[in-house]
């Protein structure tokens, strides 16, 4: 079981990453999202901040489909992020080394050349 601070500890420990002011998590490299809190909207209330579930990039649609349909426990989506390659993963339902290997690839897709290539 993970958690956000999990998901810091992650982000933080790769290069280049900078984390942006939020009432939970959101990393960037090279100016680009790579993984944050899911902003929930329900509608007719505010939106609320969900520490518990982090998004992913994950690059295109055929990556996101497979993490949808193999592993539908861990992994879902909401109709705002249609069309883009964003998951959402509950946090309290995937293992640290695992949510370790998705933030990876989720960095190495947003990363520069210059900071990816030593560690792919």
């Amino acid at each position: 079981m993970a958690t956000d601070d999990d998901v810091r500890r992650i982000a933080l420990a790769l290069p280049g990453v900078e984390e942006i002011p939020s009432e939970g998590f959101d990393f960037r490299v090279g100016n680009k999202g790579f993984v944050w809190s899911y902003p929930e909207r329900v509608p007719g209330r505010r939106r609320e901040i969900r520490t518990d579930v982090a998004v992913l990039y994950v690059g295109d649609e055929a990556e996101k489909q497979a993490l949808l349909l193999g592993e539908p426990e861990l992994f879902f989506t909401h109709p705002t992020y249609d069309g883009l390659p964003l998951v959402m993963v509950w946090l309290d339902r995937v293992g640290p080394e695992r949510l370790e290997e998705l933030i990876l690839d989720a960095w190495r897709m947003r990363a520069p050349a210059e900071l990816a290539d030593p560690l792919v």
